[in-house]
Parts: structure tokens; sequence; C-alpha cells
């Protein structure tokens, strides 16, 4: 086997994650990653190693980026948190009221801080969608503005998994006059200079690394599914049926396995889940939230915003992950203990799908991101990232 290729600075101090870092490499958990950390705004883990590809023959290079599911939430949430406290977004105004066209099917009432911690009733469409309409913005919101919510906003919370990104998107775009992508880019992106992007040009594919799909069994996986108990089993029973509203959450519209290595995807702007960049970008954010919105002179949000942003909104069982207990602010997962985002109690950030990470820890001012191409059937982190930040918290 060649060997693996690992570049990088890390802080003596934290060798102890260096050497997880490695072994997750070595061992066959991961093909290509990259862990990055920041303390009080300075850099003092910044690794990459392995391969692009499933076939290891391209190294990850310093500038690889990768696509990162759901870790994508996080950025997005910013956008519009920078709106609220700007004064052009209020929470606890009617969606409808920056989007006139959400009135519809009774949700005249329904508030936007509903959109951000996941209580709206929208985690799905219920009509069948083609393929390519996760692509077309207007589609996706035209077909959110007129579905039904799945239960009385506000009584249950429940994880929108692909239509979070289209509903505060659209919010952010009503009053921003621009999409989200582009006031990421052009508010966040640019002024902090990190290499993260929702809707990536094709000028960037060259350093994308492929997402190395979970081999699908030839049930699809329905076996396993019906001897797991409890809301694991639950959850991955609904999902295998697009008929349930947890089926129609992650299948509708429904793509092929490739789907997130394809020019459509990277293109497109979905903010819940198509956001590209490098753990050094996740860190330098998060690190620049952890030290109460500002590194360098740049400040991203007021603290204020932040408190607002990370106080708990709900934490129980969740409608769309069969019941799992699941804790959120306003965009942001909240540590416990189903999400060890280190020991401290006020930590946030987001996961995605497949083990990518990037979480704030404002106590210890720790930024926090780790990038992988190789998918793990985890949909909330993974246990390679829940390692790194174990051995980050045992080397200081």
């Amino acid at each position: 086997m060649a060997e693996i290729p690992i570049q990088g600075h890390c802080d003596p101090r934290f060798a102890k994650l260096r050497s997880a870092f490695e072994q997750g490499l070595a061992s066959g958990e991961e093909v290509g990653a990259a862990v990055s950390v920041t303390v009080d705004g300075e850099p003092v883990v910044d690794l990459w190693g392995g391969w692009k590809d499933a076939q290891k023959q391209t190294p990850w290079k310093r500038d690889t980026i990768v696509n990162v599911y759901s870790t994508t939430k996080g950025m997005a949430a910013i956008c519009a948190h920078r709106l609220v406290e700007q004064g052009r977004l209020d929470l606890d105004a009617p969606v409808a009221e920056y989007w006139p066209e959400f009135a519809a099917a009774g949700k005249q009432d329904l508030p936007v801080r509903y959109l951000l911690s996941h209580q709206a009733g929208l985690p799905a469409v219920a009509k069948p969608l083609p393929p390519d309409t996760l692509f077309d913005w207007q589609a996706m919101t035209n077909a959110l503005a007129e579905q039904e919510p799945w239960w009385k906003p506000g009584e249950r919370h429940g994880y929108h998994a692909l239509t979070y990104g289209f509903l505060v998107g659209e919010v952010v775009r009503r009053i921003a006059g621009r999409s989200i992508g582009t006031v990421f880019r052009e508010e966040v992106a640019e002024p902090l200079d990190v290499d993260f992007h929702i809707g990536l040009a094709a000028e960037h594919d060259a350093r994308v690394a492929d997402l190395i799909p979970i081999p699908r069994p030839a049930d699809g996986g329905a076996a396993a599914a019906a001897d797991l108990e409890g809301p694991l089993g639950k959850m991955m029973r609904d999902m295998a049926d697009p008929t349930t509203m947890t089926g129609a959450a992650f299948s509708n519209p429904k793509l092929g396995d490739n789907a997130a290595n394809t020019r459509e995807w990277r293109a497109a702007e979905i903010p819940a889940a198509n956001g590209h960049g490098t753990a050094r970008a996740l860190a330098r954010v998060y690190g620049a939230l952890a030290r109460g919105g500002e590194v360098d002179g740049v400040r991203i949000l007021e603290s204020e915003s932040i408190e607002r942003a990370i106080a708990e909104q709900v934490f129980g069982p969740d409608a769309v992950l069969g019941g799992l207990p699941m804790r959120f602010g306003l965009g942001f997962m909240l540590r416990q203990d189903l999400m060890p985002l280190g020991p401290n109690p006020r930590t946030f950030g987001h996961p995605g799908a497949g083990g990518s990470v990037g979480f704030a820890d404002p106590d210890a001012k720790i930024g926090f991101g780790f990038t992988m191409n190789k998918m793990h059937p985890a949909m909330l982190g993974a246990a390679g990232a829940f390692a790194l930040i174990a051995a980050l918290f045992e080397s200081r």
C-alpha cells in the first residue's frame, strides 16, 4: 500500500489529536480528510491527508474542498442572524410578511423562528417531485409555499434535512435581494477569507474531492432496518418508504447515489446540504463565533446575536428522526450526549451526513472543522470526527 500523505501543522500541545487523525487514515476509516482547530482566533491545528479519490491516486491537498452536507446549515444560519441584528428580520414575525406566497395552506401566522428551529412542520414536500427539482430554487420554494404543515407548527420539532435551506434561504433572498449563497460569499466568506461555498463555480471542480458513497445492500438496507429496535430502527424503516414523512424528507426529490459528485449538485444552492469547503474554513468561521463573533478585525455577528442563536428552542424526540432526542437553537445544533461536541455545555455547531462537522466552543474559544470524503453510515456526525474532538480536549 502506498504511504498515506499527511501534511500541515499541529501545535505540540495537540499531539493526541494528530495521532487520532493519522490513525483514522491508517486504519482505512478515512480515505481523505482534513482537520483544523483555532484557539482564540489563532490556528493551532491544520492537517490534511490521504486521497481525494477512491482509487487512492490523487493526494488530498491543502486547497482540497469537499461537500459537507448538513454542516452547511450553520453557515446558512449566520446569514439569517446577520439580518436579524441589522433589524431587517424579526424572528417572531410571520414568514409570510417577507414571503407572501408562504401564507398558503394555513401558514399565514407561522413565525420565522420555527424555520430555524425545525418546528415549522415542513420537513418534506408531499407531492412527488422530479429529481432535477432540487436544483431549481423557484420550484422548491414554490412547492414549500404550497405545502401544508405535517404537524401544527410549534407543537413538535423534526429535522428539516433538505427543506431547511430553501425555507431560510428564501426569507434571506426576499429581504437581501440576493441569494443566500451570494450573501454568504460577500458578507462572510470573502471578509474572513475562507474557502467555503454555497453554490460552487465550475472553476473549482478540479479541487473537489469526490464523495465515496456507502455501499448499498441489494435490499436497500431493509433487512438491517427490520432488525433494529427503537428510534434508529423506526427512522431507517421510514426512510426506506417514500410515502412517509421521513421518507419524503430524505428522498423527495429522489437523487442517485452519486448525485453529490455532479456539476448540477455543486452548482446549485442547496443551503441545507451542498456547501463545499475546507476544514480550515469551518474552523475559522466557528472560531470567530467562539470569541464573540470577531476575528482579525472582521466581525460576522455581534455577541448578542450569537447568544440569541444558541438559546435552546427545543430538546426532545424528533418527529422526523424516529424520535431520536435532538436539541436545537436557531439554526445550530446544541451540545448533548447524542452530539458530543466536547465537554462544555454552550458548544454549538452542525454535523453533516457521512462525518463532517464544524463547531464553536465559546467557553474554550475553540473553532473546529473536520471534512472527509468517505461517507459513513451516520446522519449526525461519525465516530471518526468524535474521536478527534475527544482527542482535542484531552490534549488541552
